[in-house]
């Protein structure tokens, strides 16, 4: 097959990767260093996976600026960024729309899947606009830093029809997408809608069970309890598993937070509490363990230096957005307490105002109090009473 891809983030990257193993594809993004990158064999992002294949060519991915043969591909791939826009209370998908304008500029018979996230009802209105294109959408379902590999061992492939008469293509994506995995998984074809709606809901579930023991957490720490026991007991119940369950400073990284408002807004005309609640809920937390941090660090000196380990989200990632700590990060900051960071990921000086050090000694030496929202093995060595940290067990 012959693929297109438009973006290079963890979902076109990965996705590029997937396919490149046995079909021919061309990955578009505007980012020049990404394209170079791709093109040298390395990885524009931190993925194990994604690394190891393109430097030892188990994939081949060619990346382009522009891209003007469109009688060339069979399928085409959005996967631009879609962030949420506060103001509108919804996904900004300006940047999907401009891709299907261009596709559309040509006269093509390529299937256009829309791996972006995007509102319940998206890809529905999109056709009326573009009648000659064949669109799909297909949600992913990807852990940053780990996303070729959840390519590789899919959960389940779901790809959503805009019409019926395009059931054919999407069994024809799905199986695409299950042959060049390492471990096949079930094909769901469903109506494009009822696809956008599990991607919301399903990141939804999860963020309302990350709120929920953060929740048990804030309640066990202020009542002198041990978390990890509780947790431990509660998830004993095959109904209810151990997994997911690590506290943290709240639900952060790139889709959570704004899936969750994503959907909310879907729900103006419509009865809930759990949704709500659960944007409720990490703004919740983060109040609480800032006001917590605070009172820790100032009991420990009158003008304390807070260290913040790590920007990233969870540990074999290099993604800062919309990390939960920081939320924690602008609340010390209205508080006017005094900040350095620890992060090797960043080379600039400062981050939002803030001192970045890439030497631990000299950091965790100038730290009054080290908060981290996930421990790894440099943080093993420092004194229980210098380091605050809601992880239990150590792990994403």
């Amino acid at each position: 097959m012959n693929i297109l891809v438009y973006g290079l983030g963890y979902v076109g990257l990965s996705l590029s990767t997937l396919l490149g193993q046995n079909n021919n594809v061309v990955a578009v993004d505007i980012d020049n260093k990404k394209v170079d990158l791709v093109n040298e064999g390395l990885s524009p992002i931190k993925d194990e996976f994604i690394e190891r294949f393109l430097k030892e060519k188990k994939s081949v991915v060619r990346a382009a600026l522009t891209f003007s043969d469109f009688s060339w591909p069979d399928f085409i791939i959005v996967a631009t960024p879609t962030n949420y826009d506060p103001i509108t209370n919804q996904f900004d998908t300006s940047s999907v729309e401009s891709v299907l304008e261009e596709i559309n500029l040509h006269k093509t018979n390529a299937t256009i899947v829309i791996k972006s996230t995007v509102p319940i009802g998206f890809t529905s209105k999109m056709c009326p606009l573009f009648p000659d294109l064949k669109i799909l959408f297909s949600p992913e379902f990807l852990r940053e830093g780990r996303a070729l590999e959840d390519n590789l061992f899919p959960s389940r492939i779901i790809v959503g029809a805009s019409n019926d008469s395009l059931v054919k293509e999407s069994e024809v994506f799905a199986n695409l997408l299950n042959d060049c995995a390492i471990q096949r998984t079930k094909i769901i074809i469903m109506q494009s809608t009822e696809a956008e709606a599990v991607k919301l809901f399903a990141n939804t579930y999860l963020a309302t069970r990350v709120a929920f023991f953060n929740e048990l957490d804030t309640f066990a720490e202020i009542n002198n309890l041990d978390s990890s026991k509780i947790i431990h007991g509660i998830c004993m119940d095959s109904r209810i598993g151990d997994f997911y369950n690590n506290p943290s400073f709240g639900y952060g990284g790139y889709c959570l937070p704004k899936d969750t408002k994503q959907l909310l807004a879907e729900f103006k005309s419509v009865p809930n509490d759990i949704i709500a609640a659960t944007v409720r809920a990490n703004v919740t937390r983060a109040n609480y363990i800032s006001e917590t941090i605070a009172k820790k660090a100032m009991a420990k000196s009158n003008n304390p230096v807070i260290g913040i380990y790590r920007l990233i989200m969870k540990a074999d990632s290099d993604n800062f957005r919309s990390s939960s700590i920081q939320n924690i990060i602008q609340y010390l900051q209205e508080k006017g307490i005094e900040m350095i960071v620890f992060e090797p990921g960043l080379d600039t000086k400062t981050f939002n105002g803030i001192e970045v050090i890439r030497d631990f000694d000299v950091f965790k030496n100038r730290a009054t109090i080290i908060i981290a929202n996930r421990k790894d093995k440099l943080l093993d060595l420092l004194p229980s009473d210098k380091l605050y940290t809601r992880d239990i067990y150590g792990q994403n």
